[in-house]
């Protein structure tokens, strides 16, 4: 568990000290510089931790290999289901919110989102990919899940991870719009919804032989789904109940051994040259 306590440390650590300037005001910390983009470089802290954290215990070989899950693309089945399911997920639930509540459907939304007008949907996929998909993937699911699943099953490190996940983003509640407003109920479903996404990201990384990019992709497209214009409070209520139900599945289909056909995926030490 050295590696473990390490790696969040490291994680945490970097994230913090980069989202100052941002969360800093509240606790009298003023006029901190700020970068463009300034939100987003605090999420590459689990990526650069990742690294630092295999260099240090794994070396050389260790970086090679967690590299390499970074560009493994295949099984392509789950490289789609990763790129189109939050999508057909929003649709859904913008039909449910057509039938249940008469708001009217306007799918341009789904191309375009408030806090960044001037991105298209590329744009905006891959702002999400390189600091929020890459940028905690290598680290949550690359790094830290297949050190759990040493120890423990695939649902009790999903869990334990997703505790994990959820501290590393306390700053967030003291400036980011969405999390400053929230109640204890707020934070308690927000938390939940962190759970069915370790649960399906779990079942994405152990049922892909441990594709990293597979995850990243998964996680951005998550975040387009979930912060597009398209998606109002009725419609994140929806797609919040639509993933739920999905990870409730994954579990009871997959089991809670391995959230995946074959057996889950764990770390194997590798030596430095």
């Amino acid at each position: 568990m050295k590696q473990i306590i390490t790696y969040f440390g490291i994680a945490y650590l970097i994230s913090w000290v980069i989202w100052l300037p941002l969360y800093g005001p509240v606790f009298g910390f003023s006029d901190l510089p700020t970068l463009p983009f300034h939100h987003g470089l605090g999420g590459l802290g689990p990526l650069i931790a990742s690294f630092l954290t295999t260099w240090i215990f794994n070396k050389q070989n260790g970086l090679k290999e967690l590299v390499k899950k970074c560009l493994q693309a295949k099984p392509y089945i789950y490289l789609t289901i990763a790129l189109l399911s939050p999508f057909i997920l929003a649709l859904i639930a913008t039909l449910l919110n057509y039938l249940v509540n008469q708001t009217p459907i306007n799918l341009s939304g789904i191309l375009t989102c408030k806090e960044f007008p001037n991105f298209n949907l590329l744009s905006f996929f891959m702002y999400n990919i390189v600091f929020f998909g890459f940028g905690e993937e290598v680290g949550w699911r690359g790094f830290a899940l297949p050190r759990l699943q040493n120890k423990y099953n695939a649902l009790t490190s999903s869990i334990i991870l997703t505790l994990f996940w959820a501290l590393w983003h306390w700053p967030l509640f003291f400036y980011r719009p969405g999390y400053t407003t929230m109640d204890i109920y707020g934070i308690l479903g927000w938390i939940f919804s962190l759970l069915t996404g370790s649960v399906l990201l779990t079942w994405l990384y152990n049922s892909s032989k441990a594709s990293i990019l597979i995850c990243a992709v998964f996680h951005s497209t998550i975040d387009i789904a979930f912060t597009a214009d398209l998606a109002d409070k009725n419609t994140i209520n929806y797609m919040g109940f639509l993933i739920t139900v999905w990870g409730i599945i994954t579990i009871i289909i997959f089991k809670p051994k391995n959230l995946a056909l074959k057996e889950r995926e764990k770390h194997h030490s590798v030596s430095a040259l």
